[in-house]
């Protein structure tokens, strides 16, 4: 795809249910070429667009994965379609992580939510390529185990790199018993759990804004510089070029600028976490 600016129709080639509230979207794409924490703008004509981050990884071709929540007019209707259903995407837009610059280092992941979605991008990318990468630790919570999302990647993940998961609550969103047994409590809890020193690695962080600076808090404790963390911040965004303005944090954009931002850069612009 070489004009960025410019819709064009993809065909759904596959749907995946992942919790009561999110499904995953394989959608059918040539020659696109896109980077880990980068986002396209998804339209159902008649209904609205949406910028969604792609959770796919670039080694992957023919295809990218959109990850989403049903929220609003334009996720509610797209929850709707079916196979062989085709929506209007353009793009890539934004900046991703730059993994050129930061090749041979540890990598700390931490992921809340639905923050796995753009993460799952960046973290299949480095184990693809892991050769080229250092320790590989992701820690990763969610409300209540339906929350979860990914389940059925977490076993080759826990071979692959220090997987671990934590739960807010064993109760399901019901307040039924989940029969869950892993690990209680909020995201920044595993980083107890660590025994090994991460003061040398590169921090990637994406979930709800509270939980942004707990874990900058962490990472500071652990002797992680400022500048070695990397903060995904797509909240904002809604036209994906710059022009509504929803996105703007004082001088900057999250989709021009962002989504991937580097913590020291942002750290005292008002309301950036």
């Amino acid at each position: 795809m070489e004009n960025i600016y410019k819709p064009f129709k993809s065909k759904i080639i596959g749907i995946t249910e992942q919790t009561y509230d999110t499904k995953v979207f394989r959608l059918e794409v040539k020659n696109f070429k896109y980077y880990p924490g980068q986002f396209v703008e998804l339209s159902i004509p008649g209904i609205g667009e949406a910028p969604i981050s792609i959770t796919s990884s670039p080694n992957e071709d023919g295809y990218i994965d959109l990850c989403v929540r049903r929220v609003g007019n334009v996720t509610n209707a797209l929850h709707r379609m079916k196979v062989g259903d085709y929506v209007w995407i353009r793009g890539p837009y934004g900046v991703g992580f730059p993994f050129e610059t930061i090749k041979g280092r540890d990598i700390v992941y931490v992921a809340g939510g639905i923050g796995m979605a753009p993460l799952r991008s960046s973290l299949n990318y480095v184990l693809h390529n892991k050769k080229e990468f250092g320790r590989i630790t992701v820690l990763y919570g969610a409300r209540t185990p339906a929350d979860l999302l990914f389940k059925e990647e977490f076993e080759r993940w826990a071979n692959e790199c220090n997987f671990l998961v934590t739960v807010d609550s064993d109760k399901l969103p019901d307040g039924k018993p989940s029969g869950w047994k892993g690990n209680i409590g909020v995201v920044t809890t595993l980083f107890a759990k660590l025994d090994y020193s991460i003061k040398d690695a590169i921090g990637i962080v994406c979930g709800p804004p509270v939980m942004y600076k707990f874990v900058i808090q962490e990472f500071k404790k652990a002797g992680v510089p400022e500048s070695s963390v990397y903060l995904s911040l797509e909240r904002h965004m809604k036209c994906g070029v710059g022009k509504c303005q929803h996105c703007q944090i004082n001088n900057k954009y999250c989709c021009l600028d962002g989504p991937v931002f580097n913590y020291a850069e942002i750290k005292q612009l008002p309301e950036s976490i």
